[in-house]
Order: C-alpha cells, then structure tokens, then sequence
C-alpha cells in the first residue's frame, strides 16, 4: 500500500506557482538612469568628433594654399637653375679654351724634360764606364794580393814541413845513440857479472869440494879405525869382557869428541855460508838495477813510439790545414763573385732611384710652377669677371668654391706623388741595407774592400733622397 499525501503539502506547492515572473519596477528604473547616462556620453562624443572635422577642414585648406605657393617657388626656382646652367657652359667653353694652351706649354714642357733627361743619362753613363775602370783596376790589385798571400803561405808550409823533417831526423837520430849506448852498457855490465858470478862460483865449488873431500877422508879414516876396533872388540870378546868395557868407554868418550869435533866443522860450514849469501845479495841488486835499466830502455822506445806517433798525427793535421786552406780559398772565390754580384745590383738600384728621384723631382718643380701660375691667372681672371659682370657675392663664393676643390684635388694628387716618393726611399734603403748586411755577414768592412767610391756613392745617395723627401714639403706649401 503507498502512503497516502499531507493536504498540508499540497497547499504550499499551489501558492507558489501563483508568483509573478520578468523585471521588477527598481531593475527597470535602473536601467533607465544608465541608459540615459550612455546618452549623453554619446552627445558629448559626437560634438567633440565634429570640432574635430571642422579643425581637419581648416587645417587641409591652409596645407593646400601652401602647396600652391610653393609650387610657384619651384617653378621660379627651376628657371633660375636654367639661366644659372647657360652660364656656367658658356664658362666652360672659356675654360676649355684655356686647357688647350696649357696642354700645348705642357707638351713644350715635357719636351725640353725629355732633352735633359737624355743628356743626364749620357752624363751617367761616361760615369758608369769610369766607375767600371776603377772597380777593374782595383778586382786586379785584389787578384795581385791574394796571388801573393798564396805564394807566402805556400813558402810557410815548405818550411814549416822541413823544418818538422829536421826536427824529426835529429830526434831518431839522438834516440837511436842513445839506444845503442844503453845496449852496450848494458851488455858490458852483463858480461862482466855473469865473468864474476861464474869465477866466484867456481871458486866456491872448489873450496866447498875440498872440504867435503877433506872431511870425507877423514870419516873414512875414522871408520876403518872403528871397524878395525870393533873386529878387534869381537876378536877379543872371548878375552876379556872387562876390558871391552873400558875399551868402549874410551871409544863412547872419543865419539864424543868427534861429535863435538863435527858440530864445530858444522858451525864453520854455516859461517862460511852466511860469508857467500853476501856477494850473492850484491849480485842480486846489481841484476836489478840491470832490470831498471832495461824498463828504462822499454820506456825510451815506447817514448819513440809515441813521438812517431805524434808525427803521424801532425803530418794529418797538416793534410787537415791544407784541405782548409782550399776550402778557404773556394770560398773566398765564391765571396768574391757574390760580392761582384751584390755591388753590380746595388749600382744598377742606385742608379735606378736616381734616375727616379731627378725625373720626379723635376716633374714635381715643374707641376708646381705651372700650378702657382695657373693660380694666379685663374685668381686674376675671376677677379677680372666679377668686376666687369658684377654678378653677386654668392655667384663670386660659388666659383671660388669650384677652385678651391681644383685645389683639393691638385693636393691629393700631390699626396700621392709623395707616398711614392717615401715607397722609393723605403726601397733605397733596403738595398743599401740589404747590401752593408751581405758585407758583414762575410766580414769585409765597406771601408777595407777598397772601394771608398762605393761609399761616397752609399752617402751621396742618401743625401740624393733626403732632398727627395723635401720636394713634397715644398710642393705642398706652394700650392
């Protein structure tokens, strides 16, 4: 079963429904106040747009009388412009007129420049072949010098040599007596020794010999008495044993005494003995001595053989020195010849920057000359012009103006003439340096080759270029 509704609940859903809906009266009065806000927010923006286009209008018809008036200016202008460009062509007839005859005085000009420079060259050139005769004149001198230095240094070597032969033959001949006088001293005495060791020893042998035979006959002696004792001693045993006994104490009292008679031959022996090792330690020390000697004689030959060495090897140092003497002389050859080389270059660039500098030195004279009188005629034609066409100061300020940059362009090329100018010393210098650096590094002083032309040449070239470098000075406060 479901549970039945509340009457309550349905009451309530039924007023609800009831209610009005849209904008109540406040919302719209609201909207309203804004709305007439937007308005006059509007009013106030179009009357500020409409000043605007009003000031725009005004402010187009002023721009556009302008552009008008400005146009006119133009056109006058552009006619002034033409008259001004018939002018300046009538001008420039004038100055072409006026070019003409300085090309034909620049061609006059060159023409005398070429003159002088071909009298100047023929001038150099009788001044090389004088230079050639000197440098020929003095290599002769040279080739006389060093022909004799080789003749006294070969003369030095012979005698040098002889005398190393002299020196050599006294030397073999001085070690060679003094090895025969050491051999023969030394043969006598050892001739003499062994006469006298072998007498003293024969001499020795004998006595000793006669001794021994002496105390041998004397033993023998003395045995066969013993013997003949001791057969009587056993012929007689049967006899009498006591005087055996007495017979062999007598015999034991006479062994005795032999005994101490041979300890005494004995002693005499050793003495005698100790008498010979004398002699025989003096022989000794002389056979030493005779050893001394003979290292002595081993020393001075090994002294020979060292000496023979030494002249082995001077006789290699002298090979040596020669082989140097011609390596020397190749390359005092080869010296020479890049010497004739180096002072050839260096007066065929001397004479190059000479010629270089004189023709440009002239040119630059000449250039400043024709350009200072050109200046005065064009200062004394403009002066002229304006007095008699009385045109105005700015017509007067614009045509010098137009000299002025004539001028401009004059100085610039004088610029340029001057850096080559300072590119020929530059090269100048490097040669002279280039050529006092070969002559040291070969070690021969400029003033000890003989050659003191080259020198003064070297000075007067630098002074040459020095006044070339104050040509451009001059040409600048010229113009």
């Amino acid at each position: 079963m479901a549970p039945k509704p509340d009457p309550k609940k349905k009451g309530k859903k039924g007023k609800k429904k009831e209610k009005p809906t849209g904008p109540t009266v406040k919302e719209l009065q609201a909207q309203i106040v804004i709305l007439e806000a937007e308005k006059l927010k509007e009013q106030s923006e179009r009357n500020v747009m409409q000043l605007e286009r009003d000031k725009i209008h005004a402010f187009w018809d002023i721009k556009k009388e302008e552009y008008e008036k400005l146009q006119a200016q133009l056109k006058i202008k552009d006619r002034y412009a033409e008259e001004l460009e018939e002018k300046h062509q009538g001008e420039i007839k004038v100055y072409n007129q006026k070019m003409k005859h300085l090309l034909y005085e620049q061609q006059h000009t060159v023409t005398t420049i070429k003159t002088d420079n071909q009298q100047a060259l023929k001038l150099q050139a009788e001044q090389g072949l004088q230079r050639e005769a000197e440098l020929m004149s003095d290599k002769r001198d040279l080739k006389e010098q060093l022909k004799e230095m080789e003749l006294s240094y070969e003369e030095l070597i012979r005698q040098f040599r002889l005398e190393r032969a002299k020196e050599i033959t006294k030397m073999r001949q001085e070690f060679e007596i003094q090895q025969k006088e050491v051999e023969d001293k030394c043969e006598k005495k050892i001739k003499m020794l062994r006469e006298e060791l072998e007498l003293r020893r024969k001499h020795e042998i004998h006595e000793i010999e006669e001794r021994k035979n002496k105390h041998i006959n004397e033993l023998i002696k003395k045995h066969e008495k013993a013997f003949t004792e001791i057969k009587c001693y056993y012929n007689d045993i049967t006899k009498n044993n006591l005087d055996l006994i007495k017979t062999l104490k007598e015999d034991v009292t006479d062994m005795k005494k032999k005994e101490a008679l041979n300890e005494k031959l004995m002693h005499e022996i050793a003495q005698e003995n100790k008498r010979l090792t004398e002699p025989l330690q003096k022989a000794l020390k002389e056979v030493e001595t005779l050893r001394k000697s003979v290292q002595n004689y081993e020393k001075d030959k090994a002294l020979l053989h060292q000496r023979t060495k030494q002249f082995n090897d001077r006789t290699k140092e002298l090979k040596a020195l020669e082989w140097e003497y011609q390596a020397l002389q190749e390359r005092v050859n080869n010296a020479e010849a890049e010497r004739d080389d180096v002072v050839k270059k260096f007066e065929s660039s001397i004479y190059e920057v000479q010629q270089k500098c004189g023709l440009k030195n002239m040119l630059l004279e000449k250039k400043v000359q024709v350009l200072s009188t050109t200046l005065e005629k064009k200062e004394t034609q403009l002066n002229y012009l304006a007095a008699d066409s009385g045109k105005d100061a700015a017509q007067i300020d614009e045509a010098k103006k137009g000299v002025e940059n004539l001028l401009d362009s004059k100085n610039q090329q004088i610029k340029s003439l001057r850096y080559d100018i300072g590119k020929m010393k530059r090269i100048h210098h490097d040669v002279i340096r280039s050529f006092e650096l070969k002559l040291s590094e070969m070690g021969i002083p400029l003033e000890d080759m003989g050659l003191p032309h080259y020198i003064r040449a070297i000075s007067e070239a630098r002074t040459y270029c020095g006044s070339c470098s104050g040509v451009p000075a001059l040409v600048g406060q010229a113009v």
